[in-house]
């Protein structure tokens, strides 16, 4: 960074809180690699086409920066492990160096996302939210972001450049769909991994996006659940894109660290569905707000968690039970009734009133009684499911086994977000493919954050001072107001703070950066 030492501008914090836990409730994100292709070009660099992709879209919605905008990689820890300990710089995998600045195109855009061009793929980290619902619809932001971004970059390039909410390219390679929970810091992390573990391994039976092939490389014919299952090799770790674990335990809280760790959960599918993305966020949501309450039991632990990932995402048809440690079996259904029984049970006992919450735990029932008695009655809302529809019309039609290559094609158009090609969009399109949104709500997403967390702030700046923000993160803005002056760091590390109720009036009275940090006061409740 030019002129690298900042002057940072806390702005205190008024009123102090544990957060907002409440149920399904707390902050919360999602973070997506998406697969990306030349298909008249089968060499084409992906680290360019992503950037390619980024930028264009940065230019439209960004079309008065006259810098380089940056990430501020110097509030990052991407090496702190939850178990108490930093792995050195020089035993990590490169790709766990993630404030490492390679120069590539990173943005803050208005709504309070990350987009940027992770290695090989573009990634669109949505901006912080309260609920499972808005985690949902700020996802989808995502897609039609990354899909304008595409076109964009198609016409300026003349090549056709297509992007795929997928986790594989089908040949060895899977890239993630991450999503980010805010839990309480008091919570021993052995705990989560307990409660959570048989949760995770066996979630993707509502929440799998499906996959043609089975094994990492597809080398096996056949159908599973998860497109991730089969890429995760240990139980516990702080890796990502290698030994990757079922619990992660990377330690980046960016909160406040002796109030709050954030969840970093790997092991989730892109979902087409939106209304599986309600659920499977309001779900994880909901059993952690069970662990931090000490409300959550479970007699079960799972013999080799790794091996009941692959076996659960393997039987789409719900033909095995999983071993435990004390002999016994369960199948993957059994379990996540247990977890969702346990979860009525606490919303009446705690004496709930919220409505998400209700709709979250009831729309869990539903989905796993339709499971259990009739799985083929989901289509058009769980993903996996609508997708063997689709599969399965071409094998009956052309007589196809599951080793035959126009099913694997079929499978990834199935994530093509292009209007007219993608299968799902597609589906969307015509009525066949249940939504959680309008487009219109759609719409207002991608050009605006939320309201009740630190990316109002965010995402307004960059909207009002694109070309004064030098850098961002998810707790920081970098103001640049010129060569004479040293940059200035908002500091943000109260995910509830910088909300639009607390910060309308100060954008109201501030046409310029300067006005904004010299009308910065304590009641703007920003750290």
């Amino acid at each position: 960074m030019t002129r690298d030492a900042a002057s940072t501008l806390h702005c205190h914090q008024i009123h102090s809180h544990k957060g907002l836990v409440m149920s399904v409730r707390r902050v919360m994100g999602i973070e997506s690699e998406f697969g990306i292709s030349n298909p008249r070009d089968s060499s084409a660099n992906p680290m360019l086409l992503s950037s390619q992709v980024v930028n264009a879209y940065g230019n439209e919605v960004m079309p008065n920066r006259i810098r380089r905008m940056r990430w501020d990689y110097d509030v990052e820890s991407p090496l702190r492990d939850a178990r108490g300990f930093d792995m050195s710089r020089a035993d990590a995998d490169p790709s766990q160096l993630t404030d490492d600045d390679y120069g590539l195109a990173n943005l803050v855009l208005p709504n309070g996302a990350r987009y940027y061009v992770d290695h090989a793929h573009p990634e669109y980290a949505s901006p912080e939210v309260t609920n499972p619902y808005d985690a949902a619809l700020w996802d989808t932001a995502g897609d039609r972001i990354i899909e304008r971004s595409a076109r964009l970059a198609s016409t300026l390039t003349g090549d056709l450049i297509t992007v795929y909410k997928n986790n594989t390219d089908g040949k060895g390679v899977s890239y993630g769909t991450h999503e980010n929970y805010q839990v309480l810091r008091e919570v021993p992390f052995g705990d989560l991994v307990k409660y959570l573990t048989p949760f995770f391994v066996t979630r993707c039976i509502f929440a799998g996006a499906g996959r043609v092939g089975l094994g990492q490389e597809d080398i096996q014919p056949g159908f599973q659940i998860s497109q991730r299952a089969d890429f995760f090799e240990a139980e516990v770790g702080l890796e990502t894109t290698l030994r990757r674990p079922i619990i992660n335990t990377r330690d980046e809280p960016h909160a406040d660290p002796d109030l709050f760790r954030r969840l970093h959960v790997i092991i989730g599918d892109a979902n087409m569905s939106q209304r599986i993305n309600y659920l499977k966020m309001g779900t994880t949501a909901v059993v952690l707000s069970m662990i931090e309450a000490g409300f959550l039991e479970i007699d079960f632990e799972l013999y080799d968690a790794v091996t009941s990932m692959h076996l659960v995402s393997h039987d789409y048809k719900f033909e095995t039970k999983q071993r435990l440690r004390d002999g016994s079996e369960m199948s993957a259904l059994d379990i996540q009734k247990h977890y969702q029984q346990t979860a009525a049970r606490f919303l009446d006992e705690t004496g709930e009133t919220d409505e998400m919450a209700h709709d979250v735990v009831t729309h869990w029932g539903r989905i796993l009684s339709a499971l259990e008695h009739d799985p083929m009655s989901l289509v058009n809302e769980v993903d996996w499911i609508t997708k063997l529809s689709v599969l399965n019309g071409y094998r009956n039609r052309d007589h196809l086994l599951w080793n035959d290559s126009r099913l694997a094609a079929i499978d990834i158009q199935f994530a093509d977000l292009r209007l007219d090609k993608g299968l799902a969009r597609v589906l969307q399109q015509k009525g066949k493919m249940d939504l959680l949104f309008s487009e219109e709500q759609v719409a207002e997403a991608v050009a605006n954050p939320p309201v009740d967390t630190r990316a109002y702030f965010r995402g307004t700046c960059v909207a009002k001072f694109v070309d004064q923000v030098a850098a961002a993160s998810w707790d920081s803005v970098i103001l640049d107001l010129g060569p004479d002056v040293p940059l200035k760091r908002i500091s943000t590390p109260d995910a509830l703070g910088g909300t639009q109720a607390a910060t309308s009036d100060l954008f109201e009275h501030s046409e310029l950066a300067a006005d904004l940090l010299a009308n910065l006061k304590p009641e703007h409740v920003l750290a």
